[in-house]
């Protein structure tokens, strides 16, 4: 039996939708003139050491690194690899798991990296949006050049930011989209006024300068300039796992003005780098960044409002995304399970306290130990081309399910994949700069994910099963027992046998040994997650009885499991067809009501000390049980708060065990 869940329509092409996909989608990548030229002039040591070639090298490469990475790649190629209209790393995964069991690998390191960026982005962008307060004369008269008030403000804003997640986003989120229009307006006016003295520099757009450049003298950072290159497109990974919130229509019809924007922004502060390094009164200043410097001061004020917006938008956005995503690796059994909220009426909008929590403790740590963007830029930029290189993997496999053609899918394996290799290469240089940060994060999750699936496969291989069949006369005798008082009328287990006929040995055991638990109708319900989003189906077997009853449920990775909602309608329907007895009560508010009482028993394994794993086994799977206490109840997850529930504890008695025995002696 199948049911149809409804969703957010989003795959339709609108106005609604283009503002969406402003304000969702094109956060990250649409934050980045404010610092990609910024570190590209730094890094080559200043304004002194800037020249035209330089400059229309650097354009060269912002253009086609966007253009091959963000537009071919991402937007023509990976937005047509979604599942059921939803994007990112685990939906592309969840379209290929099942023609290799390694794929599992880089949509763990992927994901993990995506959760590094995630805690990184909001500090980048917001300080850097932050410092252009440090060209207002009034600031710096009642300041001075005090870096503590710059850092003390992005802690406030991304402190509110993070607070008011607890309550859902709905009104601010009805902002995004007219406030990025703004945003991009702005940039592309910005650019226009400086470019407009200089139309020559749209020489750039030829791929000769990006690869002269490359390989010339004036390019003090050589091959590894593309460390700062590289941050123009960190947004394109977000722009996928977004695709949901947008629809695929909506992003081709919006990217293209987002584009044109974001290049003449760039073009824009080339040609005023052009003309500061004839300026004498730029030539020995600090920390210079291009995108301030380029605004007309009477305009200032209002820029730094407007880019501080535009942040902290792009901002909730990575937040939301790392919530959606560790929901996503949550149910997919990637992660442990931990409390998840749905503070609006929007389905999509998610809300994990522990997972707030942990952003913004990391992020306000980060803030304290860089204390200025410019230190930032070295953490930034590494984890996310990690993640572009695990998706390459995961679409090459993609596109080879899709019967492509095997020298069209290595094409672009080995197209795209030299691409981000080379930008990966160029960003490994950062690790002693700050890149260490970003690996510790996106490791830290790693071990976690590691820990919990290698624990649950551990479990599995090692479980012991019995057929339910053999178990159907004792269970029958049981429940007919005058002897023994009625311990629920529908006794729930949960299982993690996917086969019809079998359950664990251990709920057997609790059923019959531990306790003989006598009920009407005993229920052993296995819920398995799907490839596809919004399923939500069911298969029952009965064992040609009224009392036993297996159920399956096949939920996909974004449906919440509430399993006391979906036993009511189970079993409401079984009784229609006959499969199971109606259950009369004597006492009840609902005179037509035909189902009776439930009491869910789950089982928490203990493992057992008389078990023999070998050491990695055993220190993967005991590390999965202490990561566990400080994970959700299954009574939470499981939406049973208000349902009867019975926590037991079981030994989990996994490998081989020593079998010691005494031996009597006599007196």
């Amino acid at each position: 039996m199948k049911s149809t869940i409804k969703h957010n329509d989003v795959s339709k092409l609108s106005l609604g939708g283009i503002l969406v996909a402003l304000g969702v989608v094109y956060g990250d990548i649409g934050t980045s003139p404010l610092y990609v030229m910024k570190s590209i002039v730094q890094g080559n040591g200043g304004l002194e050491n800037i020249s035209e070639n330089f400059i229309l090298g650097s354009l060269s490469l912002i253009f086609w690194t966007i253009t091959i990475l963000t537009t071919i790649k991402y937007v023509f190629v990976t937005l047509k690899a979604d599942n059921k209209g939803e994007g990112g790393i685990f939906s592309l995964f969840t379209l290929v798991r099942n023609r290799a069991k390694w794929l599992i690998i880089p949509a763990m390191v992927g994901g993990s990296a995506l959760l590094a960026d995630g805690m990184l982005t909001p500090v980048v962008s917001v300080t850097s949006a932050v410092e252009g307060l440090e060209l207002i004369p009034s600031f710096n008269a009642l300041f001075g050049s005090n870096q503590d008030i710059i850092i003390t403000i992005v802690i406030v804003i991304l402190s509110i930011l993070f607070f008011i997640q607890h309550f859902g986003t709905d009104l601010i989120g009805k902002m995004f989209g007219p406030v990025m229009l703004v945003w991009f307006s702005m940039l592309a006016i910005l650019g226009i006024m400086q470019i407009s003295h200089d139309w020559t520099l749209l020489r750039a757009l030829s791929p000769y300068y990006a690869i002269k450049i490359l390989l010339s003298n004036e390019n003090k950072l050589g091959f590894f300039i593309l460390g700062s290159v590289f941050l123009a497109t960190t947004g394109a990974e977000a722009l996928y796992s977004d695709l949901g919130h947008a629809g695929r229509k909506n992003i081709y019809a919006s990217w293209p003005f987002v584009k044109i924007c974001l290049l003449l922004n760039y073009f824009g502060q080339g040609a005023w780098v052009l003309s500061a390094i004839r300026n004498p009164l730029y030539t020995n200043v600090e920390g210079l960044n291009p995108f301030f410097q380029m605004v007309p001061h009477s305009f200032l004020i209002c820029s730094i409002i407007i880019s501080t917006l535009a942040t902290i938008i792009a901002s909730q956005a990575l937040i939301s995304g790392s919530f959606t995503l560790v929901s996503e690796a949550i149910k997919l059994n990637l992660f442990p399970r931990l409390h998840i909220m749905y503070p609006s009426r929007y389905k999509g909008q998610l809300y994990i306290p522990s997972i707030n929590k942990l952003l913004w403790i990391v992020c306000i740590g980060l803030i304290l130990h860089f204390r200025s963007s410019e230190n930032m830029e070295g953490a930034y930029g590494l984890s996310i081309t990690v993640t572009m290189l695990m998706t390459t993997i995961l679409l090459f496999n993609y596109l080879l399910k899709q019967k492509i053609s095997s020298a069209i899918a290595i094409s672009m394996l080995v197209f795209f994949g030299t691409f981000e290799v080379s930008f990966f290469i160029a960003n490994a240089v950062k690790f002693m700069h700050g890149g260490y940060v970003a690996v510790l994060i996106a490791l830290t999750f790693l071990s976690v994910m590691y820990i919990w699936i290698q624990g649950h496969h551990t479990k599995i291989r090692l479980l012991q099963y019995v057929k339910i069949e053999d178990y159907k006369a004792q269970l029958n005798l049981l429940r007919k027992d005058t002897d023994r008082p009625k311990y629920a009328t529908n006794l729930v287990y949960l299982t993690n046998s996917e086969y019809a006929e079998k359950i664990e040995r251990n709920i057997m055991y609790s059923i019959l040994d531990k306790r003989p638990k006598k009920a009407d109708v005993y229920w052993f319900v296995n819920i398995v997650v799907t490839d596809n989003p919004y399923d939500a189906e069911y298969e029952v077997e009965t064992f040609g009885t009224f009392y036993i009853v297996k159920v399956q449920l096949r939920l996909g990775f974004r449906m919440e499991q509430r399993l006391n909602m979906y036993l009511r309608q189970i079993s409401t329907e079984l009784v229609k067809s006959g499969e199971i007895n109606i259950q009369s009560r004597n006492y009840t508010i609902m005179p037509d009501r035909k189902v009776g009482d439930f009491r869910f028993s789950l089982i928490v394994e203990q493992l057992s000390y008389e078990t023999e794993l070998n050491f990695w086994e055993s220190f993967i799977y005991r590390a999965k049980l202490f990561i566990k206490r400080f994970t959700v109840s299954p009574t939470k997850w499981f939406g049973l708060d208000t349902s009867d529930v019975d926590i037991e504890n079981v030994p989990l008695f996994l490998g081989s065990c020593n079998k010691e025995t005494l031996k009597r002696v006599s007196k």
